[in-house]
């Protein structure tokens, strides 16, 4: 499987503020990107934290990727708008989680938190071969923790946010020696509206 991570950082690496809440980063052209690598994508794929926090659709018009939860104890809310029939739903869970979630199909992994990489090979069983990582930092760190990564593109706007306690592009735990860190290859720098997008290989 192909893992493409997107995401849009303020100047200083922010997601989002302090208080979690969505901010406008990206411009028309690069929210153009977006929804052409989407409508590429088998699958678009988020944590629960930012279905809790934005309650995305995770949709493009003119194409039909599945929609896929990292979330573990299925705390998704069932009136969640990806959990609509605009497109196929999977729900990564651990064993802990109970299963029965209307509206998606609950791929189990994984004993108190969901194993990625099981959960990925079974996507791919079922025939998602890319899938297309929107966010949060917790699990784009997370799947850079179990060396998924293939690709990284990050849109920086002109904005400075701040905050110690703001989410950043890979949250989670951090990788504690050097040896760990995910090392990178730049492939490409372009303007982008007000900002820069940069784009990297994972080595």
């Amino acid at each position: 499987m192909h893992v493409r991570v997107n995401a849009a950082t303020s100047a200083d690496g922010k997601l989002a503020s302090r208080r979690r809440e969505q901010v406008a980063i990206s411009g028309p052209e690069d929210f153009a990107r977006v929804d052409r690598m989407r409508a590429d994508s088998d699958a678009v794929m988020v944590g629960v934290g930012t279905v809790l926090a934005d309650d995305p659709h995770l949709t493009v018009e003119g194409a039909t990727p599945a929609r896929v939860v990292a979330d573990s104890q299925l705390r998704t809310p069932r009136d969640a708008r990806v959990l609509d029939d605009a497109a196929p739903t999977y729900l990564l869970a651990s064993e802990a989680a109970s299963d029965d979630v209307p509206g998606a199909t609950v791929i189990t992994a994984g004993t108190e938190r969901v194993a990625l990489p099981a959960a990925l090979d079974e996507l791919a069983s079922r025939g998602i071969e890319s899938v297309m990582v929107e966010g949060g930092g917790e699990l784009i760190f997370s799947l850079f923790e179990a060396t998924l990564v293939d690709e990284l593109s990050v849109f920086v706007g002109p904005t400075i946010i701040g905050g110690r306690n703001a989410p950043t592009l890979a949250d989670g735990e951090g990788f504690a020696e050097p040896a760990e860190f995910a090392d990178l290859t730049l492939q490409g720098v372009e303007k982008v509206d007000d900002g820069v997008l940069l784009r990297w290989t994972v080595d």
